[in-house]
This record gives C-alpha cells, structure tokens and sequence, in this order.
C-alpha cells in the first residue's frame, strides 16, 4: 500500500470514528428527550458517516478507477447527511 493510500484510510478512519461518536450522542439525546431534532441529527451524520466509509470501501474496491462516480456518489450522500442536520437545526418542532 502506497503512503496516500495509507493516509486516506488513516482519514477515512478518523472522520467514521468522529463521526459515529456524534451519532452516538445524538442518539442517546432523543432516546433521553425524544426530540425529532435529534433523531435527524442522528440520520444526518450517519449519511454522512456512511457515505465516507463507503467511498474508502468502493475506492479500493474499483482499485481508484472510477473516483468520478464514487465522488459523485460521496457529495449527493454527504449532501443529504448535512440537510438533515440543518433541519435538525433550524426546523420547527
């Protein structure tokens, strides 16, 4: 395995890591207040999360032949993942 390759799945590793820390915490925050604007903060950062463990996985994979599609397929996801945690933000409960 190259040095870059190696890095990228050092950072993959962290941002999951990081990541299923904050679903984990706002999962434990609506199971204690069953407020909604957790249980989308929690869908939120799981997209987000999913589709970073899922890039590095498919990355591989396709030996780096395809980064258009997977990146492509990363943003809409990653996307998604964020608008849920705005909503979780700014939405009326």
């Amino acid at each position: 395995m190259q040095t870059i390759e190696l890095l990228y799945v050092v950072f993959s590793a962290t941002l999951a890591t990081a990541g299923l820390s904050m679903v984990g915490i706002a999962v434990r925050a609506y199971s204690r207040t069953s407020r909604q604007a957790m249980f989308h903060l929690s869908i939120g950062f799981t997209l987000i999360v999913a589709a970073a463990i899922a890039t590095t996985v498919s990355a591989f994979v396709t030996r780096f032949e395809q980064t258009r599609m997977l990146l492509s397929v990363n943003y809409l996801i990653t996307t998604i993942g964020y608008l849920f945690v705005i909503y979780s933000i700014t939405g009326d409960e």
